[in-house]
């Protein structure tokens, strides 16, 4: 059994997948929402399925990039929740996880960051999916001449790209982002790649800070 968070944005998504490998989600997208709801989503859902966190096989935890207080809310909750259990934890690539949920092809993963910048990633999926950049952060103008026809685009902060480079792209809504596509990224073949394993005491948030922007401040 799996419990999964991604908090990465305004989207607070909280999975379960239960013993028989169907998956259960609660999911809200509003900005603030996380330290209000991610601990209630969590109660509904042991209570919905009968489970205990004691119980769990893993827990799977979005880690950034994203919004500071996003990641901060779920790396805490994962902390207390899991105090003094022997449960699994895997830190997990968020744009990696938004890819996932995308579908077959080229994907760009994107997520707001500060004033003219995006953090970003590229990824093909065919059938299983893999990284062709790294996780960065860039400019808007740095992100749109890699914009091609035909592929996808999916994330947080697309409405700030030039609507022209947009053209021909599959613009995914944020309604695909969810904490499922972490427990089907962490169950494909290829998907191990994209988590760390670490503990509850010891999970960081993978924040990139403006020191990280190509040498110069956002």
């Amino acid at each position: 059994m799996i419990l999964a968070f991604e908090t990465a944005t305004n989207i607070c998504s909280v999975s379960f997948q239960d013993d028989g490998g169907e998956i259960h989600e609660k999911r809200t997208e509003r900005k603030g929402s996380h330290s209000e709801l991610l601990f209630l989503y969590v109660r509904e859902l042991m209570k919905e399925h009968d489970f205990s966190i004691a119980d769990l096989d893993a827990v799977l935890v979005s880690t950034g990039p994203g919004s500071y207080t996003g990641l901060r809310i779920a790396a805490s909750a994962v902390k207390g929740m899991l105090f003094g259990l022997n449960v699994d934890v895997y830190a997990g690539n968020t744009l990696a996880g938004f890819a996932q949920s995308a579908g077959d092809g080229t994907v760009q993963a994107v997520i707001n960051a500060r004033r003219k910048h995006l953090y970003h990633q590229k990824f093909e999926v065919a059938g299983e999916l893999s990284a062709v950049s790294g996780s960065e952060i860039l400019e808007l103008t740095e992100i749109e001449p890699m914009l091609n026809p035909g592929e996808k685009i999916i994330g947080t902060g697309i409405d700030r790209l030039n609507k022209d480079k947009l053209e021909g792209l599959e613009v995914l809504e944020t309604t695909n982002i969810s904490a499922n596509a972490l427990i089907a990224l962490f169950n494909s073949s290829s998907g191990k790649q994209f988590f760390k394993k670490t503990t509850a005491e010891e999970l960081e948030s993978n924040y990139l800070s403006s020191s990280q922007v190509n040498n110069t401040s956002i």
